[in-house]
């Protein structure tokens, strides 16, 4: 090894101290774990308290889900391992679930509940467990949280203990003389106190809200030592009994790093033995014969590697709670009396937190007996289980966070989910995102902030291990989440102007703006609309949806680009018709869940191709994009004609500018032609449109944001429908206008030197600047062209006809707008 490698070696050993340095506390004496109690109650919580400790810490963050606005705690976003196991949307069933854990933490008459987790599988229950343990083992590493146990050592207690002593205290595979044995179950190191010296010490604690775990015994390990050090030190005479017992040559305080079989129990589907193998462990009958057992089985050799010892101090998880059905009653004990039996003579006091996950096939199991009502065995157990259901996500957003996790391996964090900039203290601002955006359709933001819009780039190896890399084009991941989001929703309770997509986005945003046949603007809000509570119980699960897309990452698409890899793109439409095609095949569906999956597709299909349209004609159009500045300048001078007043300038009053005004009109909106106007003097219909769709609705938006003063440089532009769509400028009647000699059918091979040729090069830049690939920004123009040019046709057919019919109406005179909408 060389020097350099040496030092690189040393400083990895460095690190690894530091880590592990910050993770322990040095072992302690009694007294000194009791100061700090006092000062840090948490240290000797109960396992409901240190669990709800836990995930307090990491404080909460706002989200929207199903419309609403909810507090949601950080620590299942899985901070602690980047978000990899994050428990994304089920928001409120987890703030139920914190409720619980408070209220037995309290003391409230809640200590005897059993936590349900319920739901259909791929919901993110196991996702849930695991974001559970990682946070207790992180938490526990905190100085805030660390978790305290004892260890034993009889070494030199009484006279000719030494050796035989020592070796006698040990479990397993036995141990040498001197050394010192953990607690094989958690035990709290209060547990060695006499019981009216705990019930003091808690009396000492100041925190009344959460009782400290000062009502549990030692465990049956730890009473055999702690009985053979009185025995010794009582021969001996010793009047400070306990403080020779407790001595640190025989007890200190050790801190441990929570984690599955240290603090938190997990009993998986495959696990078996008895029932009380399963819950506590089982008796080693080489020990047995070994172990001085003084006329009884000596708890030394129990193997305590049952889900209840392991759990002790924290948390026990009992996965696949159906397939466990049998030990369901048995658990009844533990909360009732927080007691369970090693043999008939030994028991052990519990402190732990218990909680079952499991498919709704458990529904089946605790109602086999309910026709029995009054005599139904199982009844007691149904009245502690408090459950807590999980859901598919209705959220696409989320939806499609999981997605790119499960297809991609894309980890982070969530920080925000699409509530505005004042409730998030400029969360959302940074984001660019406010209460009814839409936040996958712009394209100016940061593609890893738009998990729907973004493409994603994948490492596909095939049978002969060369690596492809293939690509989810933008949108395709959103509509494989918007697909699987409208399976879940329930069609009954929509009102009949709103359709499934629309149901989806109000879930999205919480609120739903659209234009009626009058031109206005129309809201509405979720809490407008009474949606019953079916969302989200059945529906595509995102395991589907993954297999699907890998399904086609690992296989070409029937397409072909004399430059580009066209053919390793998966598009939207490719996702969609592959999602819909394979339902019939897979047995996870019904016949007719199948049915009505696939009737769902085409509304799906029809806003992924809008997202895509706006792209194209956002990219298309950049360079004609109408400045701000320019919209509201036409807006001061409309506002002050109409009120006969003067338009502020740089160089004072000045009257407003018709020039300005019909120009805007019509250069920029469209609507208006020469033929409109006298002069520069606006005609009837040109003076009907300003005051009706532009001072009506400077009007309106006034009195929507009434104060104590109101100026034109107070309106949010958007807000006006006209001069939105100006500001957007995303409809293809703007390209037609802005390039006249554009053919959308000579897009896919445009000749050279003509202007579909320059704006194709220059709308496939900015696409690609804008998140696209080449291939995928190709694939996606063509599609959105192909419809330009049949859309093209029929406004063609539509103008035809009105020429023959005399020419088209105009504003002026027949007070009709005209617009290439």
């Amino acid at each position: 090894m060389n020097d350099r490698d040496r030092s690189d070696g040393e400083r990895f050993v460095r690190a690894a101290d530091e880590t592990l340095r910050g993770a322990y506390d040095p072992p302690m004496s009694l007294d000194e774990y009791v100061d700090r109690v006092l000062e840090n109650p948490v240290a000797a919580a109960s396992g409901a308290r240190y669990v709800l400790a836990a995930i307090e810490s990491e404080g909460t963050r706002e989200v929207r889900e199903r419309g609403e606005r909810l507090e949601r705690y950080r620590f299942f976003d899985d901070p602690f391992n980047d978000g990899e196991h994050a428990v994304l949307g089920n928001t409120a069933a987890l703030n139920a679930f914190v409720d619980d854990l408070r209220a037995a933490a309290s003391g409230r008459g809640n200590d005897e509940t059993i936590v349900w987790i319920d739901g259909p599988t791929a919901t993110g229950k196991s996702e849930f467990k695991r974001c559970l343990v990682n946070g207790l083992r992180e938490f526990s590493k905190t100085e805030a949280g660390r978790r305290y146990t004892v260890e034993w050592n009889v070494t030199g207690a009484g006279s000719g203990v030494d050796g035989a002593g020592a070796a006698s205290l040990s479990y397993g595979d036995g141990g040498d003389a001197g050394a010192w044995y953990r607690s094989p179950v958690q035990a709290h190191p209060l547990s060695v106190f006499p019981e009216d010296v705990r019930e003091s010490i808690a009396e000492s604690v100041e925190d009344d809200a959460y009782p400290i775990a000062a009502d549990v015994d030692l465990d049956p390990f730890s009473r055999e030592a702690y009985d053979h050090l009185e025995s010794a030190y009582r021969d001996e005479g010793r009047r400070d009994l306990f403080s020779a017992i407790t001595d640190r040559d025989h007890l200190r305080v050790t801190s441990y790093v929570v984690d599955v079989g240290k603090g938190v129990g997990v009993l998986h589907a495959e696990d078996d033995g008895t029932p009380k193998e399963r819950l506590v462990g089982s008796w080693m009958g080489g020990m047995l014969r070994e172990l001085d057992s003084r006329g009884r089985k000596n708890p030394q050799a129990f193997s305590y590697d049952g889900v209840l010892s392991q759990g002790n101090g924290v948390a026990t998880v009992v996965e696949d709670a159906s397939q466990h059905a049998d030990l369901l009653r048995r658990l009844l004990n533990v909360p009732d009396e927080r007691r369970v039996k090693l043999d008939k003579g030994i028991g052990m006091d519990l402190d732990t937190q218990l909680i079952v996950i499991s498919n709704p096939d458990l529904d089946a199991e605790l109602d086999r007996h309910a026709e029995r009502e009054g005599a139904d065995p199982l009844k007691a157990l149904k009245r502690r289980l408090t459950r807590h259901e999980f859901r598919y996500l209705t959220n696409r957003r989320l939806e499609s966070e999981l997605l790119r996790r499960e297809v991609g391996g894309v980890r982070g964090v969530p920080t925000v989910d699409g509530v505005d900039e004042a409730e998030t203290e400029g969360e959302a601002n940074e984001r660019g995102e406010g209460p009814g955006d839409d936040p996958d359709a712009d394209p100016e933001r940061d593609p890893a902030d738009q998990p729907g819009a973004a493409g994603l780039t994948i490492d596909v190896r095939g049978d002969d291990g060369t690596v492809t890399q293939r690509e989810l084009s933008p949108h395709a991941v959103g509509a494989a989440a918007l697909y699987a989001v409208v399976s879940r929703l329930d069609a009954e309770d929509l009102p009949a102007d709103l359709g499934l997509v629309e149901k989806a986005e109000l879930y999205e945003t919480g609120e739903l703006r659209r234009e009626r046949d009058d031109g206005d603007d129309e809201r509405i809000a979720i809490d407008d609309v009474d949606f019953g509570d079916g969302d989200g119980r059945n529906g595509i699960p995102v395991t589907y949806t993954r297999d699907v897309v890998a399904d086609l990452l690992g296989s070409d698409g029937d397409r072909s680009h004399s430059e580009l890899p066209v053919e390793r793109v998966v598009t939207p439409t490719d996702v969609l018709d592959a999602m819909a095609e394979g339902l019939s095949a897979a047995p996870l569906f019904s016949r007719s869940e199948v049915a009505e999956f696939e009737s769902r597709r085409a509304p799906v299909a029809a806003r992924v191709r809008e997202r895509q349209r706006a792209d194209v004609i956002d990219a298309a159009l950049a360079e004609a994009t109408v400045a701000e500045e320019t919209v509201a300048e036409y807006v001061e001078h409309v506002y002050a004609w109409d009120a006969d007043e003067p338009v502020e300038t740089e160089r004072g009053p000045e009257e407003p500018d018709a020039l300005v005004m019909k120009v805007f009109e019509t250069e920029t909106l469209g609507r208006f032609d020469e033929d409109d106007y006298y002069g520069t003097d606006p005609t009837r219909g040109v003076a009907e449109f300003r005051r009706e769709r532009v001072i009506r609705a400077l009007t309106r938006y006034a009195w929507r944001n009434r104060g104590d003063e109101f100026s034109v440089d107070d309106v949010d532009l958007g807000e006006i429908p006209e001069l939105r769509e100006v500001l957007d400028a995303n409809d293809l009647a703007d390209v037609k206008r802005r390039f006249p000699d554009l053919d959308p059918a000579e897009w896919a091979d445009p000749p050279a030197d003509t202007e579909t040729a320059r704006v194709k090069t220059a709308t496939i830049e900015r696409l690609v600047d804008r998140g696209y690939s080449p291939a995928s920004a190709e694939l996606t123009s063509r599609a959105v062209m192909r419809d330009a040019r049949d859309e093209w046709a029929d406004l063609a057919a539509d103008e035809d006809e009105g020429a023959r019919r005399g020419g088209r109406d105009r504003s002026g005179e027949n007070g009709g707008d005209v617009s290439w909408d």
